[in-house]
Formats: C-alpha cells, sequence, structure tokens
C-alpha cells in the first residue's frame, strides 16, 4: 500500500518536494527568476498547489524590486570560511534587505 496525501502517491509527493525544495534554495540564493519558473511548472502539474500558489505571489511582487544576483558578493559568499567574512556578509545583507 502506498502513502497517500492530497490524492498524491508517496512517490510523487517525494518528486514534488524536491522541486518545491529547490525552488526555496533557488530563491535563497538570490535567483528568484529560476524559483519563480520552477513553481509555474509545479503549478503546471498540479494546479492546486498552495504553496506554488503562494510562492509565485510573493516572487511576483518581489520581481519589481529586484534588480538580480550582486554576483560579486554572490563570488564572495561561496568562498567564505572565516568568522570575519560571514560577519561582513551579514552585515551586507542586512544593509541590502532593510
Amino acid at each position: 500500500m502506498l502513502y497517500k496525501r492530497n490524492g498524491i502517491d508517496h512517490r510523487e509527493f517525494c518528486r514534488q518536494m524536491q522541486t518545491l525544495t529547490l525552488a526555496n534554495i533557488y530563491e535563497l540564493q538570490g535567483l528568484k527568476e529560476d524559483a519563480l519558473e520552477i513553481y509555474k511548472e509545479i503549478l503546471k502539474k498540479d494546479p492546486n498547489n498552495s504553496d506554488a500558489k503562494i510562492a509565485i505571489r510573493r516572487l511576483s511582487g518581489m520581481r519589481k524590486k529586484f534588480l538580480g544576483v550582486n554576483n560579486e558578493m554572490k563570488a564572495f559568499f561561496v568562498q567564505m570560511d572565516e568568522e570575519a567574512e560571514f560577519i561582513q556578509f551579514e552585515r551586507w545583507l542586512l544593509r541590502v534587505w532593510n
């Protein structure tokens, strides 16, 4: 017997969750357009997916404000390995998002 949730079998549910997770990761990394595309694909397959609907509304509103990924800070983030660098990046994030 397969585990079912909202009429979706366990394997399908896990596949969708991975996709939602990937979209969330993209969002957290500042890759808003990539995340938005994944959420749209989820809605094509499952028009009732409330998580994807909420995310699309959230990201659609943010797109007007979002100017793109700061590639310099992205590279800095990927290469950080000292506490002072983490603090510097945290301060930059606070400045940008406030």
